[in-house]
């Protein structure tokens, strides 16, 4: 059964997403909240500011980092909302799970910046990590929600563009059909606390600016996924975006892909956003940084040798 504070979060961001996040607001109005009232930053960690190739990021650095090792983290926020500020909290955490260092990148957003903007930053970003020395087998890609869908985009990106592949990517409740089909979207939506569908089909539309919503590079469940690293996926059953989640897994299962797929009961939407508060999500974060460190550490586990 959910713990109570679960319970107490999940009824909390109704309130909050209805009240001060609901869709009749600005893009502009909803940054401004994102990034500026829920930003923390985890002890033990520090913050760098870095451009990456004239993009905007951050290197989140706990004590005990392999500096060896590194995350390329890519935010949540349905590509329209989000920033190194509103997740630094959220990537220091897995970062210190992983015992390494993480880089957040504040990618291009839409309305102002189409489909595939986001995607190209994200690859600008890793290929900006193996020119300062880091093995591709010593990266991991992660990202929350549009930056879960984000992070598979990415790896497709670069597959097909012929640069090695990381070493994995962790996903925390993807978004991965931007059509927004998923049998999930309707039999989710009353336990769901914080996505509506029809939002999401109208930042999807701001994101794509025209583009086909089936684009493999938009919506990775519709992508061939041959080649890529192994994926580890965390989703909650009272998601809308549960079955996005799912249809990404047996996609990538179905191509070859070696993948995790990690469903909690009753957790919502990002619920490992609550770390340390809420004791899933504080148990999720652990299995973040267990999948990182048995993958680097597995031998021959990387696809580069």
């Amino acid at each position: 059964m959910p713990s109570v504070s679960s319970r107490f979060f999940k009824v909390a961001i109704r309130v909050v997403v209805k009240v001060f996040m609901n869709d009749y607001y600005h893009e502009k109005y909803l940054r401004f909240v994102y990034s500026n009232v829920l930003p923390r930053l985890s002890p033990g960690v520090r913050c760098e500011e870095v451009s990456v190739s004239g993009i905007p990021g951050a290197w989140l650095i706990p004590d005990d980092a392999d500096e060896g090792r590194a995350i390329l983290f890519l935010h949540g926020g349905a590509y329209v909302i989000g920033s190194i500020k509103s997740h630094r909290d959220l990537a220091s955490q897995v970062a210190a799970a992983a015992r390494c260092r993480a880089l957040i990148i504040d990618y291009r957003l839409a309305p102002e910046n189409k489909f595939p903007a986001a995607v190209e930053d994200a690859a600008t970003a890793y290929k900006w990590l193996l020119s300062r020395g880091y093995e591709p087998e010593k990266i991991m890609l992660a990202g929350d929600s549009a930056g879960g869908g984000l992070s598979v985009a990415a790896l497709i990106y670069l597959r097909d563009s012929g640069h090695p592949m990381p070493a994995g990517a962790m996903l925390l409740s993807p978004w991965t059909d931007l059509g927004v089909t998923g049998e999930s979207v309707t039999t989710r939506a009353s336990v769901e606390p914080m996505l509506v569908a029809g939002a999401l089909r109208k930042d999807a539309a701001r994101y794509l600016g025209g583009a086909d919503r089936k684009d493999p590079l938009a919506s990775p469940i519709y992508a061939d996924l041959t080649g890529l690293p192994p994926l580890y996926i965390q989703v909650g059953t009272s998601e809308i975006l549960l079955d996005d989640a799912r249809r990404l897994a047996e996609r990538a299962k179905g191509d070859g892909v070696e993948v995790d797929l990690d469903v909690w009961a009753g957790m919502f939407h990002v619920w490992q956003f609550f770390s340390p508060l809420v004791p899933e999500s504080r148990r999720a974060i652990e299995e973040l940084g267990e999948f990182f460190r048995r993958t680097l550490d597995a031998p021959g586990s990387s696809m580069n040798g």
